[in-house]
């Protein structure tokens, strides 16, 4: 059922009591909206003046109405992958251990492989000898060239490997999975700027991809905000948006960061990769 369907019904039916909002605002809560956007919301479904279906917020106004609001509350940052045309575009994928990164980046090479892009992966998650084995082995499945050093070695070398082999063989996509844990935050996060002054010193980075793993709710706020400080992240992946998640995550990690959903996982094979599309998500949580 969608997300609003409840506080839809009730406002057309014009009664909505103190107790139904109340567990409006819970349920929007409990959807991963956080309790200020969930207030937000709340006031604003509260202001609407209820007049029958054919009243100004009646019937398909109520919708309407909603889905302006909501649409404001997410950016307008460009969603698009910024493209290079004369040189390998190159996309660094961050994020902590355990939620997807390293099958995002095999649904990424997917994705652009289905465009007849040329593309070029760099295993730069080191610390995990799994993450190498099985980049590797999407490699193959796909199609696709991987870069990959010893276990345990210096990311950077590999991403610089990576980059020059890249220009070299005129690749049109470079992707860079990078490690998400070593044994501080601080560490982790000085790595990743490494690697992007390594790369940076032969080619630009052109994005630079979080992924959040769409069940952990509000910590995937945090993980944003983290992330961010430190190493410019300019689009979301948004993994296991299959049906476990509970849907708001989308609205109250846009709203909170202005960062913008570029993609999202809905399953885990490979091809369980879609572009975000705004105005489908809204209307999802609506009808």
């Amino acid at each position: 059922m969608a997300l609003f369907s409840k506080i839809i019904s009730k406002l057309r039916g014009g009664s909505v009591s103190a107790a139904d909002w109340q567990e409006f605002e819970k349920t929007l809560i409990e959807a991963d909206l956080g309790a200020g956007l969930a207030t937000e919301i709340i006031a604003l479904a509260k202001g609407m003046k209820i007049d029958g279906a054919d009243g100004a917020n009646g019937a398909n106004g109520i919708e309407g109405a909603l889905l302006a609001s909501l649409t404001k509350k997410l950016t307008t940052a460009d969603r698009g992958i910024r493209i290079a045309a004369d040189r390998p575009t190159t996309i660094l994928v961050v994020g902590v251990n355990g939620t997807g990164k390293t099958t995002s980046v095999a649904k990424l090479m997917n994705h652009f492989k289905n465009l007849n892009s040329a593309v070029l992966v760099a295993a730069a998650d080191t610390f995990r000898a799994a993450a190498i084995d099985q980049i590797q082995t999407w490699g193959a499945r796909v199609g696709v060239t991987v870069v990959a050093g010893k276990p345990n070695g210096d990311p950077a070398a590999v991403a610089f490997d990576g980059i020059k082999r890249a220009i070299e063989e005129r690749v049109n996509i470079f992707i860079v999975d990078t490690a998400g844990r070593l044994h501080t935050k601080s560490g982790l996060m000085d790595e990743l700027s490494k690697i992007r002054r390594v790369i940076e010193k032969v080619s630009p980075i052109d994005e630079v991809l979080l992924v959040v793993d769409a069940t952990t709710g509000q910590n995937g706020i945090v993980q944003a905000k983290l992330f961010t400080e430190s190493v410019a992240v300019s689009g979301l992946i948004l993994s296991k948006m299959d049906g476990s998640a509970k849907g708001g995550i989308a609205l109250a990690i846009e709203s909170a960061t202005g960062i913008p959903v570029k993609f999202v996982g809905v399953g885990e094979g490979v091809e369980d990769l879609r572009v975000f599309d705004p105005q489908i998500y809204l209307q999802g949580l609506i009808s």
